[in-house]
């Protein structure tokens, strides 16, 4: 049975997600959502896609679509996203998966009251690098896992737009990068739950009311200790979005470049030192490809609801500890 998405946004991650979804068979790209006119138009002529909404509520009014890809604005994320859950669509929403923690329990709230399945896309989980680290992990090969540090910024660069604006993105560098360094972390080590968070952000490189840099140290209920670095237009980075260190008791792994070193000794992953593109397209492809799979099979997909409601808690408590100074505990 063929199976109808529509998409929200036409930006440049809605066109991604778009790309991965037309290479699916028995999937159609049947709606998209833009309140600006032009961009909604050229987006539809690229992909084929016959209907255009200026909102949300009009498809949804509509019907004839089973899934929709939430790609707007961060503000847009709960509000777009509940709504097609409560219609029984079922969602894929971009993260940071809502504004903060109080949004995104809603938006769980709604997907198990509906029963249409959620899922935020944290993408780095569908990387193939990323996976191999994650399975040495498993086998044991790195003994326990003590510590790990991870990377999510922009090297002279950062973004414009509603990104730079609190009212519309809910939060800057850490929201927009270092979620990225947090979930990938989060997944290498068997998805722990936090425990507490200790931050210092701040906003040093451009003029705008968000972040665009931070430092975020979480302990987690196994015991590890994540440090996170998030930031736009840095002047240097250890490494490239995604970046992670793993230090266990038997040996230490990363990814970017991919490596692991047991008993003093490099084990081969198989993998290039440097990579271009770092974001592939097919990371992108086998993630849509999960999703709607998770559709077909009626499995909650992961990462669902709340692996992103988790991260969101880590946010928000990243964001109130850099305000007090204190160790804010997550509940």
């Amino acid at each position: 049975m063929t199976l109808r998405i529509g998409f929200t946004g036409t930006g440049y991650i809605a066109r991604i997600h778009a790309l991965a979804a037309q290479k699916l068979p028995d999937v159609e790209l049947a709606a998209v959502v833009n309140h600006r006119r032009e961009s909604m138009a050229a987006f539809a002529a690229g992909f084929g896609i016959p209907r255009q909404y200026l909102d949300v509520a009009d498809l949804l009014a509509d019907g004839g679509v089973d899934a929709l890809v939430v790609c707007t604005p961060n503000y847009l994320h709960a509000p777009q996203t509940i709504a097609a859950l409560e219609a029984g669509v079922h969602v894929m929403v971009e993260k940071p998966m809502a504004m903060d923690a109080a949004e995104a329990e809603a938006m769980v709230a709604a997907s198990q009251k509906s029963g249409a399945l959620l899922m935020v896309a944290h993408c780095w989980r569908f990387d193939p690098e990323v996976r191999w680290l994650r399975g040495q992990v498993e086998a044991g090969r790195l003994g326990r896992i003590v510590r790990t540090k991870g990377y999510g910024v922009h090297v002279n660069w950062g973004p414009a737009g509603w990104f730079t604006q609190k009212q519309f993105a809910g939060g800057g560098a850490l929201a927009d990068m270092g979620i990225h360094a947090l979930d990938t972390a989060r997944f290498l080590l068997g998805d722990p739950l936090p425990v507490s968070v200790y931050a210092r952000v701040g906003t040093y490189y451009g003029d705008y009311d968000v972040d665009d840099t931070g430092v975020i140290v979480v302990h987690w209920d196994n015991g590890a200790v994540s440090v996170i670095e998030s930031g736009w237009w840095q002047p240097y980075a250890d490494g490239p979005e995604a970046a992670t260190q793993l230090y266990g008791t038997a040996g230490f792994g990363q990814v970017f470049p991919t490596r692991l070193v047991v008993g003093g000794q490099e084990v081969p992953s198989g993998f290039p030192p440097v990579r271009d593109p770092h974001c592939p397209q097919s990371m992108y492809d086998d993630q849509m490809a999960y999703f709607v799979d998770c559709i077909r099979q009626g499995r909650r997909p992961v990462p669902g609801g709340a692996e992103g409601l988790l991260n969101m808690k880590v946010v928000d408590a990243a964001y109130q500890s850099s305000q007090t100074g204190e160790v804010v505990k997550v509940r």
